[in-house]
């Protein structure tokens, strides 16, 4: 493999860890709104549960008492479905990650064949370079010689 292909393959490669990379960052982003939303509806629960235990010192009647247990009945559901959106958005964010370090393997792989590579290319020089400077020397030595 020639080193311009490597290098298009570390092009590729490393924009494929980039979208790899954004793409874990929205899904740690989905998970942490999914976190205040829980927050949220655990608080707002708590918040009509207070109000609720006012009330109720003060007397209320079945109905306003029915109207509040369905309400908050409605939240732990709410609260459910959000919990089962952590949980999606958590182990999205798993998935993620894995993706992207998988990627981030592939470019340090292309990364070690480049400089390989070059390596190789630059020994190769070298001994071309050694090589010449050798038969300059040995012609320089047999010309003495005639002389």
């Amino acid at each position: 493999m020639s080193i311009k292909q490597l290098n298009t393959l570390y092009k590729f490669e490393k924009d494929r860890e980039q979208q790899a990379a954004n793409q874990l960052q929205l899904a740690e982003a989905d998970y942490q709104q999914n976190i205040v939303r829980l927050q949220s509806v655990s608080d707002y629960r708590l918040e009509y549960m207070k109000r609720l235990s006012e009330r109720s010192e003060v007397g209320i009647d079945s109905a306003t008492y029915s109207h509040f247990h369905a309400f908050v009945s409605k939240l732990d559901y709410a609260s459910e479905q959000v919990k089962i959106a952590l949980e999606q958005a958590k182990a999205l964010v798993q998935q993620r990650k894995q993706q992207w370090l998988a990627q981030q393997q592939k470019v340090q792989a292309v990364e070690l064949l480049r400089e390989k590579l070059l390596i190789k290319q630059q020994q190769k020089a070298q001994k071309l370079e050694q090589k010449m400077f050798d038969e300059i020397a040995t012609q320089q030595f047999v010309r003495r010689k005639l002389r």
